[in-house]
C-alpha cells in the first residue's frame, strides 16, 4: 500500500506565495509518476502539474505556467509544489496523487491510483 500525505496548506494573500509538499510511504517513490490536482467548491477535480519518476520532465495546466512549479526530492520520498504569485482563483484543496501504472505525465484523474488527504489552499483578494 502506498500512503500519501499533503502539508504546507493555508490561507495567503492575492500575490504571495505557498509550498505545498507531499510525502509518500509504502512503494518505491522515485519509479512513478506524481501529480497534484485541486478542486475548488462546487467544481471537479482537476489538474495542476505533473513530474516524472525521474524527475526530468514535467507538465503543468496553462493557468499556472510560469507561476508554479514541481519538483521532487527522492531522498525524503517527497514531491513539492512551489506556488508563487497566488491568485484568488486558485483557491481549492489541493491533492498529490501517484501513477503507478505508466510513464506519460497524464492529467486525467482517473490515472492516478493513489491520492493523499488533501490541503486546503486559500487565497484572499
Amino acid at each position: 500500500q502506498v500512503q500519501l500525505v499533503e502539508s504546507g496548506g493555508g490561507l495567503v494573500q492575492a500575490g504571495g506565495s505557498l509550498r505545498l509538499s507531499c510525502t509518500a510511504s509504502g512503494r518505491t517513490f522515485p519509479g512513478y509518476v506524481m501529480g497534484w490536482f485541486r478542486q475548488a467548491p462546487g467544481k471537479e477535480r482537476a489538474f495542476v502539474a505533473a513530474i516524472s519518476w525521474r524527475g526530468s520532465n514535467t507538465n503543468y495546466v496553462d493557468s499556472v505556467k510560469g507561476r508554479f512549479t514541481i519538483s521532487k526530492d527522492d531522498a525524503k520520498n517527497t514531491v513539492y509544489l512551489q506556488m508563487d504569485n497566488l491568485k484568488p482563483e486558485d483557491t481549492a484543496v489541493y491533492y498529490c496523487a501517484m501513477d503507478t501504472n505508466r510513464f506519460i505525465l497524464s492529467a486525467r484523474a482517473e490515472h492516478y491510483d493513489y491520492w493523499g488527504q488533501g490541503t486546503q489552499v486559500t487565497v484572499s483578494s
